[in-house]
């Protein structure tokens, strides 16, 4: 009857380590990579070596479906002078830094109008070194306490107060069916984010990489 006993206080123990490890794998956190899905478009967040042709002809910021480019990864920063350490998780109402992982580009807004509809630009600013300016904040916007993996949430943009979004308007050559990415004001639809996909940090543990890439 005890060896019974301890088998089932080992079981309880493991069930328990496991429904820990499990919460804290469903926090987004700062120093983790990841992949922004919108979740009306069905696209990523994209950037890469290509400028706009208007506006500010910063590198250009789209949405792409193919959940295997490399050039959706971005790396989240706390803002500019304060310190967001590696792991710690990101609260709804944080200010925070997304450098694109390829480029080194801070995802950036400001005043100048978007190519296709009109609304605001978004485009990738700054240098290698991920240093940029106060036009690179974004505010998390979500539900509760913290920036969960599962559920959706918006991003808006301090200077502005515009929110993180796509258009449903598509590009050209020569990047032809890629999204438009713009700000837009609050309420309207393509501003909701999922972080779909990722290396994701946490606490005193190694890296965690998210290997799901279905919807």
């Amino acid at each position: 009857m005890k060896g019974i006993t301890d088998v089932t206080f080992l079981l309880l123990i493991l069930i328990n380590v496991d429904i820990l490890e499990a919460a804290k794998a469903r926090f987004v956190t700062c120093g983790s990579v990841v992949k922004l899905l919108n979740f009306d478009y069905k696209s990523r967040l994209h950037s890469h070596d290509v400028k706009y042709g208007t506006g500010s002809g910063q590198q250009s910021v789209t949405g792409i479906e193919n959940s295997d480019d490399v050039n959706s990864h971005w790396v989240l920063k706390g803002e500019t002078g304060k310190v967001c350490e590696r792991g710690e998780e990101i609260k709804c109402g944080d200010i925070i830094r997304m450098q694109h992982l390829s480029t080194g580009k801070n995802l950036h807004s400001h005043i100048f109008s978007s190519p296709l509809s009109g609304n605001q630009e978004i485009s990738a600013y700054g240098d290698e070194s991920g240093e940029g300016d106060t036009g690179d904040h974004w505010e998390v916007i979500c539900n509760g306490d913290s920036w969960y993996r599962d559920t959706k949430g918006q991003l808006r943009h301090i200077d502005t107060r515009k929110y993180l979004a796509m258009s449903g308007r598509t590009f050209g050559r020569p990047i032809s069916g890629q999204m438009e990415v713009c700000g837009i004001q609050s309420g309207k639809s393509g501003s909701e984010w999922q972080a779909i996909e990722g290396i994701f940090i946490h606490p005193n543990e190694p890296l965690r990489q998210n290997i799901h890439t279905e919807l």
